[in-house]
């Protein structure tokens, strides 16, 4: 790359991460009140709540995780994509407006673990405590996730040590979330979905037709060396020339499953302003969600073939995408100022995931833990104190996480979605659509699906190797059935919910009071 190329690239991360700070500095001061910071006073409309939840959720996992999979062993590898759309779409159409509405109901809850206590009646803070400390605990191996990513976009595209360049994603993330809160994160979520998606079908199209096609990516994807063959590589039933066996395909649509559970994606739906907002929101969400995932997965396929005979290897796969991005903009294509602004949109994608996990992880100390727990008379002005502490005190940790260079962003992801579905999912589920559910359910749902994924995946019990390594089962698929029985088998031998608890139960499910706020 030449030294003009690079100070093309350069200026365009400059003017994309003033933008993002002249945004927080412009959110912050409409913030007056904890819900204001926390939930942006539930006046989001309905295309940012929809481009600021997916930009959220789909992180550097989406440009830099799942194109990198597809590009070292295949198409196979979009069963996770396929899960994930799924679950994108019953999340929306199923979860987002009641628990939008069972939110209010529940005395105008602002965080997850909030609705848990008001909607089971939780008088000890069992359930704050418990659903705080998990958000917490995974929260921070996703927020390094994302800022390994970062670290790996500024190593790759600048040559920066990857040390100093997790740092530096690292302070502008803290900047404009730690002054502007959940309206700057959601605004800028917004101009970073749009920016993501942007790149995501420009580039891939353009290699297409320089590499000739579908003949010349057949033909390059042949002497690449893929294993089985081009035909394989595009089989969604092979899997590195392997065939593809029924607990794969059951782990990569378990990830779908995830969704119900997502604190940062659930506050999104919480904070829409009203019903109306909420159905416009569902259709933008969708149609953005299915247009990434899929050009994702082809960017991991083009990938393959566009930039061989170079061959990535030894976690570079995960790369495919910027390696795409500077080929195609400083040599074949001299508009470095293009690829810059798409190179921003990896980094946008690594942002609009991080910044909501620093603040989902604030609200559950300094909202939740603080002042629903330590100190229930605390003012606006100490828990606003607490939260900006929180956000640094998490950033710092999820730093040191995200040291090791040779992380991998798609491991990372992967632990941490399954702790939060798991733990999350199936309460948030049946809380809504089960009256039966009470707190003792509630407790061992969350309780029993946390656990299950960490013994799962991190405790050697099988001859030195973990279950999910001997069985390849993903531990949300495990995770999410042992909280769903869990839930059920405890509530049924527990006392029932108080009739209070079923009445608003029914003013929700039947809507028979107005939750719309204007």
């Amino acid at each position: 790359m030449t030294g003009n190329n690079l100070g093309w690239i350069i200026l365009a991360f400059v003017l994309y991460l003033l933008l993002m700070v002249v945004i927080g500095a412009l959110c912050a001061k409409k913030n007056s009140s904890t819900a204001d910071y926390f939930l942006g006073g539930r006046k989001l409309g309905g295309f940012v709540a929809a481009l600021s939840a997916q930009a959220s959720d789909m992180s550097g996992w989406l440009l830099m995780g799942l194109p990198g999979s597809i590009y070292a062993l295949g198409t196979g590898q979009a069963w996770i994509a396929i899960g994930l759309f799924i679950g994108t779409v019953l999340n929306w159409i199923f979860i987002s407006g009641r628990l939008r509405r069972y939110t209010i109901r529940a005395n105008n809850a602002l965080t997850l673990p909030t609705y848990f206590e008001n909607r089971f009646h939780d008088k000890k803070k069992v359930l704050l405590f418990i659903s705080s400390v998990t958000i917490v605990v995974f929260f921070l191996v996703y927020t390094a996730s994302a800022l390994a990513a970062g670290g790996k976009l500024f190593n790759s595209v600048f040559g920066v040590d990857y040390r100093i360049a997790l740092t530096i994603g690292a302070v502008v993330i803290l900047a404009y979330t730690f002054m502007g809160g959940f309206l700057a994160v959601c605004t800028t979520d917004f101009v970073q979905g749009m920016l993501m998606l942007v790149a995501l079908l420009v580039v891939p199209i353009m290699a297409f037709s320089i590499i000739g096609g579908a003949d010349g990516i057949m033909a390059q994807l042949d002497a690449s060396g893929v294993a089985g063959g081009s035909a394989s590589f595009l089989s969604l039933f092979s899997n590195g020339g392997e065939p593809y066996r029924a607990v794969d395909i059951i782990s990569g649509l378990a990830w779908g499953l995830g969704y119900c559970g997502m604190p940062h994606i659930l506050v999104r739906f919480m904070a829409v302003k009203n019903e109306k907002e909420l159905n416009k929101s569902k259709s933008v969400a969708i149609i953005w969600v299915f247009l990434s995932l899929v050009a994702a997965c082809v960017i991991g396929v083009i990938g393959r073939a566009y930039l061989y005979p170079e061959l990535l290897s030894g976690g570079e796969e995960e790369n495919v995408f910027i390696h795409m991005i500077l080929k195609l903009f400083m040599n074949d294509a001299s508009v470095p100022i293009i690829g810059g602004l798409f190179l921003c949109g990896i980094l946008a994608a690594i942002m609009s995931t991080a910044d909501s996990q620093l603040l989902v992880s604030a609200s559950s100390v300094a909202e939740d833990i603080v002042k629903g727990i330590v100190k229930k008379d605390a003012k606006e002005e100490t828990i606003f104190k607490i939260s900006k502490i929180t956000v640094l005190v998490i950033a710092v940790l999820a730093y040191l996480i995200a040291l090791n260079p040779n992380s991998s962003i798609m491991g990372l992801v992967s632990n941490a979605w399954a702790g939060l579905g798991a733990a999350f999912g199936p309460t948030v589920l049946l809380s809504l659509y089960w009256k039966r559910t009470n707190f003792q359910g509630a407790v061992a749902g969350i309780a029993s699906g946390a656990l299950t994924v960490i013994v799962w995946d991190y405790i050697p019990l099988m001859g030195g190797q973990t279950l999910g390594s001997v069985t390849g089962l993903y531990s949300l698929a495990i995770g999410f059935a042992i909280s769903l029985v869990a839930i059920v088998v405890i509530s049924l031998v527990t006392p029932a919910p108080t009739s209070e608890m079923v009445e608003e139960f029914e003013d929700v499910s039947q809507r028979r009071i107005n939750f719309d706020e204007e």
